[in-house]
């Protein structure tokens, strides 16, 4: 049974990470408060699932944009120096967030643009970090450290939307976006304690040219960019988030607690997977793994869109309320959660571990912005496609044509299945 827990050796052999990982752990859990509540708070300004939806888009451009730039300022500068500037205006914003909420100023352009600013400053923050992992734990246990963060991403996404909601209707807008403010400052000392990281690479200047060699790089390495191509192609292909309300609330005749219960499913099997990820440090075969489960999510949203099909044929229960449809519905989305989890763990290892340091930065920056704008075109797209042949379908055939995308790569590029992390080949 040890063999199969999560590895806590770099948390014994670590110091800085140790450090990092608490930071980290007792952070995300109040981010996602504030991501919840911020929502509710713009649509009770509003009334408007407009402005609710126009907050992802003052989210995603900052983002993506300073996602790119930060990677080239963490390959110019000392990383330590980055992270810690970064967090201290991630830790300003939320600052903000809370103080509006406390003196009522009740503006949705405020709001929008706080969460610009904090949204800006993570798309700096995240690829330092990641480009920090490797240098405080080696590639040894990059896949147990990556396994670990991926136990605190599952906790915060379970317990976050749940309790967010909860704290926002008990103690208000004011208290729950202080305990953010709180926590965080856990993640902004643990950085604080980070040594010293100056760059690697001689002549690096942070711009639009250091970025773009970071993409003529990448160009040139089949196994770095398939790690980006393959998790594309899951995300634009198999997205379901956009279809879980008409799903929830329509299909399998819950409401908004049974849409609570299909994403915290998906979180409960990133927690499981970094939980029992004791055996993910000793599989070599890293590209063969990423690829068994980017088929396995596409598999899962298969099964997820027969589930529906299957539910919208037997209707919903005498008086409304969830069906048991919901409980197969929610072990496919768990299945895809784990999935997803184990892919993630090995696509960040690999692109960790056969980036060179100099360039780690800007993939980083790169990775950011696949994750951050991969689901945002897929839901677009299923929620197109399901307006034409519902959701079921389009999830059943979204499913479907990730898999066999998939393998299309594969067979593009099969030195992918063979990539080996005792050699890693960029």
């Amino acid at each position: 049974m040890p063999r199969l827990l999560a590895d806590l050796t770099p948390l014994r052999e670590s110091p800085a990470f140790r450090r990092l990982w608490i930071g980290n752990s007792l952070s995300a859990v109040g981010s996602q408060l504030t991501l919840v509540a911020v929502s509710l708070e713009i649509y009770k300004l509003t009334n408007s699932s407009f402005h609710v939806g126009l907050l992802g888009l003052f989210a995603l451009v900052p983002l993506v944009l300073a996602g790119l730039y930060g990677g080239s300022i963490a390959d110019a500068h000392d990383r330590r120096k980055v992270a810690l500037g970064s967090a201290i205006v991630l830790w300003a914003a939320t600052a903000g967030i809370a103080a509006q909420a406390w003196l009522q100023v009740d503006n949705v352009w405020v709001l929008y643009g706080l969460v610009a600013i904090h949204s800006g400053a993570g798309g700096i923050n995240q690829p330092v970090r990641g480009a920090i992992i490797p240098a405080i734990v080696g590639a040894r246990l990059l896949p147990a450290a990556n396994s670990l963060n991926m136990v605190t991403f599952g906790i915060a996404m379970m317990v976050g939307p749940l309790l967010g909601g909860l704290l926002v209707a008990r103690i208000g807008y004011g208290w729950t976006y202080t305990i953010d403010v709180v926590t965080y400052a856990a993640a902004v000392w643990s950085v604080y304690r980070l040594p010293s990281l100056p760059p690697v690479g001689a002549g690096v200047k942070a711009g639009l040219r250091s970025v773009v060699d970071g993409f003529k790089f990448l160009g040139t390495q089949p196994n770095l960019r398939m790690t980006f191509f393959i998790d594309l192609v899951a995300m634009i292909m198999a997205a379901p988030r956009a279809l879980l309300p008409a799903i929830g609330a329509v299909l399998i005749g819950g409401d908004e607690l049974t849409v609570g219960i299909l994403l915290a499913a998906t979180a409960m099997g990133a927690f499981l997977a970094g939980l029992f990820s004791g055996s993910l440090g000793r599989i070599h075969h890293q590209g063969r793994a990423v690829f068994i489960s980017v088929c396995a999510w596409g598999l899962s949203i298969l099964a997820f869109g027969v589930v529906v099909i299957m539910a919208r044929g037997t209707g919903l229960p005498p008086g409304g309320g969830a069906n048991a449809w919901i409980w197969p519905a929610a072990a496919c989305m768990a299945g895809a959660g784990i999935a997803d989890a184990i892919s993630s763990v090995f696509r960040t290892t690999i692109l960790q571990t056969a980036t060179p340091d100099h360039l780690r930065g800007r993939l980083q920056g790169v990775f950011i912005v696949v994750v951050a704008g991969g689901p945002r075109v897929g839901e677009i797209l299923s929620g197109g496609v399901a307006s034409g042949i519902g959701e079921g379908w389009t999830l059943a055939l979204g499913g479907l044509a990730c898999i066999l995308l998939a393998t299309v790569l594969m067979r593009w590029q099969p030195g992918f299945l063979r990539y080996d992390a005792r050699d890693p080949r960029p």
